[in-house]
């Protein structure tokens, strides 16, 4: 692995869908996954939760659900994130577009969920966020404000700015590895990350996944097969160096 990065240099880590697949959860953009057979207008805008928000809080209550009620476990292409923030000795930074907290399960600590998560939600009245797991319906009182109609899943929907977009850009413009895992590099602006790296100069790009992403030749280094395979080989020839 030609990788000329300082022991102690900043690594940013992109993962997507991909990555949390081979723990059964669906993937939205491949052939079979969740935008096949929902349209997002219908569950993933605000404006489909102004226009029938029963049917958004029905979507994203069969997805919590499965979180709280299948528990879905961390596979090792998470764990050996966390591993690898573990021990490195730079910063580590993961930033997913991933709703699910299965890096949290596998010990990740230094997280950036740019897409929201679906273990929360916010109270467009007040302004609160709350850990839920619960089914949320129309009718549910917040817990700060105690008003209903205003509680919606703390997740960024198509239309919405993603979260923490100005604490990225800065790590990125210090990172001295930038690692893209499980994407599809179809959702901006998490696609534009390698060219903006790339552009700044002195960070070296990897690509892993199971195919080639639709940015796939913007990287300088390519692995491709399941996250559970090429991302532990990846961060112990890493650690190893």
């Amino acid at each position: 692995m030609n990788v000329k990065i300082d022991k102690e240099g900043t690594i940013v880590i992109l993962t997507g869908a991909g990555i949390s697949r081979e723990s059964g959860l669906e993937t939205f953009r491949c052939k079979d996954g969740i935008w096949s057979k929902v349209d997002l207008e219908d569950v993933a805008t605000p404006e489909a939760f102004m226009r029938n928000p029963k049917m958004v809080q029905d979507f994203y209550n069969a997805r919590r659900s499965q979180l709280v009620d299948e528990k879905p476990q961390p596979n090792p292409g998470h764990l050996a994130l966390a591993k690898l923030e573990r021990d490195w000795p730079g910063r580590v930074l993961i930033v997913t577009q991933n709703i699910d907290n299965l890096h949290e399960l596998a010990g990740s600590q230094n997280i950036i969920h740019m897409h929201g998560e679906l273990l929360k939600i916010r109270c467009n009245h007040c302004g609160s966020m709350h850990q839920w797991e619960q089914e949320l319906h129309i009718e549910t009182p917040c817990p700060e404000c105690d008003q209903s109609g205003g509680l919606r899943p703390h997740v960024v929907w198509f239309g919405e700015i993603p979260l923490q977009m100005e604490e990225i850009y800065e790590a990125l413009e210090d990172c001295d590895l930038f690692m893209s895992i499980g994407t599809s590099g179809n959702v901006y602006p998490a696609a534009g990350f390698v060219q903006a790296v790339t552009q700044m100069g002195g960070c070296h790009t990897v690509e892993l996944n199971l195919d080639p992403s639709n940015g796939a030749t913007q990287f300088a280094q390519t692995l491709y097969g399941p996250a559970s395979e090429v991302v532990p080989r990846y961060v112990d020839e890493l650690l190893k160096r």
